[in-house]
């Protein structure tokens, strides 16, 4: 009984395509243990443990090339150091993976949210939150490309965060607006815990100054007394779901109130009227 494999053998053992096998003889860090009377390559037991260590290299990422040298001249030190740098890489992945999974769920959450209360009004409890300056606009000024290349603070994954545009609170629209991104550090500014009026519209750009004054006349009407700055919330990212409109969010701190006052219950709706 022969104690060496075919080829097919081997690629079925080591749950390996034929022609990854025959790629790595043709770049010299594999070899049959023979070549039998029909041509056929045949392996033995010290091919399937070289074949099973060049696959835990190509797993670390070595390159086909390199793989020869590695297994001809490396210490053990060495690939000490190969496995540990191997293990930072996937370290670094599994927190990128983890990021990712935290943002998807997110925009899911957030889509949900705003296709059970479309274009109505909300109070919502909002714990503290901490921003830091992005940059600062005139309210009648339009975002662009060159003025977003022009900011010298760079955002890693641009608009895959949400932007806080925050107002001076005056209902005339003629003010500064300062574009600020959250921070889990105090930054330069700081939302305080309270309630807050808040409504979730797709809008185009033209049309939030129209959203902003419908806002302002919404609290008035419902006596609400507003107690901080009007904030803006961009969430572009919704906008994968509306064909290229804007997602933004209008929210402003009210002042304590009985809800039995209101009408409207914490965290509940109101009809956009």
């Amino acid at each position: 009984m022969k104690s060496e494999i075919t080829i097919s053998e081997l690629a079925k053992l080591m749950n390996v395509s034929v022609h990854q096998i025959r790629y790595f003889e043709e770049k010299g860090v594999l070899q049959p243990a023979y070549t039998d009377n029909n041509q056929y390559r045949m392996y033995g037991i010290e091919q399937v443990y070289q074949l099973a260590h060049i696959l835990l290299l190509r797993k670390l990422g070595v390159p086909v090339h390199s793989i020869k040298e590695y297994m001809t001249s490396y210490s053990a030190d060495q690939y000490r150091q190969l496995l540990h740098h191997s293990l930072r890489e996937v370290d670094a992945e599994l927190q990128r993976l983890q990021e990712l999974h935290q943002f998807i769920t997110k925009v899911l959450n957030e889509q949900q949210s705003f296709s059970l209360h479309p274009n109505q009004y909300q109070i919502k409890r909002r714990e503290p939150t901490y921003l830091t300056r992005w940059m600062e606009v005139d309210s009648h000024t339009k975002l662009n490309a060159t003025r977003l290349t022009g900011q010298a603070k760079r955002v890693p994954n641009l608009f895959e965060s949400d932007i806080h545009y925050l107002y001076d609170g005056s209902s005339d629209g003629s003010s500064t607006v300062t574009l600020c991104l959250e921070t889990q550090a105090p930054g330069d500014f700081s939302l305080p815990a309270g309630d807050y009026l808040s409504i979730q519209s797709l809008v185009d750009e033209e049309e939030s100054e129209h959203m902003i004054k419908q806002f302002y006349d919404y609290a008035a009407a419902q006596s609400y007394v507003i107690a901080g700055p009007l904030i803006l919330i961009e969430k572009s990212y919704l906008s994968l779901f509306s064909q290229s409109r804007l997602h933004y969010e209008l929210q402003a701190l009210i002042e304590p109130v009985a809800n039995s006052e209101r009408g409207i219950e914490h965290d509940g709706s109101a009809n956009n009227n």
